[in-house]
Formats: structure tokens, C-alpha cells, sequence
């Protein structure tokens, strides 16, 4: 799971290092050029927001024990994109002063007034964006949490199992050591009552040898 973690990370590197350059051209460029631009990183900010989301399923099937690592590394990531992204949006109403000059000449000053008019709007969708990220991560976080206590109780229903099987162990060895023990007993009575008799016998036939020797005289 770590090297498709890896992996994705290289992707990002290299398409955030191309987005980085293309959004510090935006604003040197004007007309066709710069929306077909606009576009292309539009695009490529859509496989970087994929990759994260690649990146986090990844990081949600790396064990509890190593999973720390890569989710400081991905929130890393995400804070990077949310930088591009209002990078890029400032880009798309920023203009070099040549550009500004060339598409507005004595209109400077109005067009000035329609930038902070955006640039205040982008503030609210950005601060809108953080609060929504912020609500996504505590969930993230607790989506964890409930899988770090359920892998806790999975363990401790394994203990408890292992518990009961040792315990049904142990029953059946105590059943088959009584049933051992009475089978001895058993003998041992027998061969008591055995030697009993055996020497009542004896003894009987003493006397009897005895009775019918001072008879015989």
C-alpha cells in the first residue's frame, strides 16, 4: 500500500510543479492564450484533487501503527493544493502591468475597483472552502477513530475466543483425567477384593489342611 502511496506522490510533485509554473504566466498573458491557460490548469487542479482523493483511500488501508506518517504527509499535500488553488485564482484576474495596460488603457483605475470587488468575493469562497475542509478533515479524523476502536474491539473478541477455546480445553482434559482416575479406582477396588478372596482361600484351606491332618491321627 506505501509504494501506490509513493507513487501518487511522485504524480503530484510533477503536476504541481507544472501548475505552478503555468499560474505564474496567467497574468503576462491576455485573450485566447491566457483562457486556454486558465483552462489547462483548471484541468490539471481536477488530477491533482483526484490524486488526493487517491492518496487518502490509500492512507485509510495502511495499518493503525503507520498510518500517522502518511496522514501528516497527505494533510501536507492538501494544504499545498489549497494554495495553488487561491494562487490560481488570483492569477486568473491578475495582469502584468503591460497586459493591463494594452486591454485597458484609461480604464485602469475602474477595472481596479472590479479586481478588489473579485478579490474580496475569492476571500469569502476561500474561507467558505476552509470551513468545508476543516468539517471534512474532523470527519476524516473521526472515520479513524471509529476504525482504531473497532480493530481494538476485533482484538479483544479474538482474546475472548482464544479464552473460550482454551477453557473448553480444558474441560475436556479435566473429563477425560476423572474418567482416568474412576477407571483406577475401579481397579484398584478390584484387585483388593481380588486379594481378598484370594487370601480367605488360602486361609481356608490352611485350616482345613490342619482340621484333616489332626483328624487323621
Amino acid at each position: 500500500m506505501s509504494s501506490d502511496f509513493e507513487s501518487y506522490e511522485q504524480d503530484f510533485g510533477t503536476l504541481t510543479a507544472e501548475i505552478t509554473n503555468k499560474i505564474g504566466r496567467i497574468p503576462k498573458l491576455g485573450g485566447e492564450e491566457k483562457t486556454q491557460l486558465v483552462l489547462n490548469v483548471d484541468k490539471q487542479l481536477e488530477e491533482v484533487r483526484e490524486l488526493l482523493e487517491q492518496m487518502d483511500l490509500e492512507v485509510r488501508e495502511i495499518p493503525v501503527q503507520s498510518r500517522g506518517m502518511y496522514s501528516n504527509r497527505l494533510k501536507s499535500y492538501k494544504q499545498e493544493v489549497e494554495k495553488l488553488e487561491k494562487d490560481f485564482k488570483r492569477s486568473r484576474i491578475a495582469y502584468s502591468d503591460e497586459v493591463r495596460n494594452d486591454l485597458l488603457g484609461d480604464g485602469g483605475s475602474s477595472s481596479e475597483g472590479q479586481r478588489a470587488h473579485l478579490l474580496d468575493n475569492t476571500e469569502r469562497l476561500e474561507r467558505s472552502s476552509r470551513r468545508l475542509e476543516a468539517g471534512y478533515q474532523i470527519a476524516v479524523e473521526t472515520e479513524q477513530v471509529g476504525q482504531e476502536v473497532l480493530a481494538n474491539l476485533h482484538g479483544d473478541r479474538e482474546k475472548i475466543q482464544r479464552a473460550r477455546e482454551r477453557l473448553r480445553e480444558t474441560d475436556t482434559n479435566l473429563g477425560k483425567s476423572s474418567r482416568i482416575l474412576t477407571g483406577m479406582l475401579r481397579r484398584i477396588i478390584q484387585n483388593r477384593v481380588l486379594i481378598f478372596v484370594l487370601g480367605a482361600i488360602i486361609l481356608l484351606t490352611i485350616i482345613l489342611a490342619i482340621y484333616f491332618n489332626l483328624r487323621g491321627r
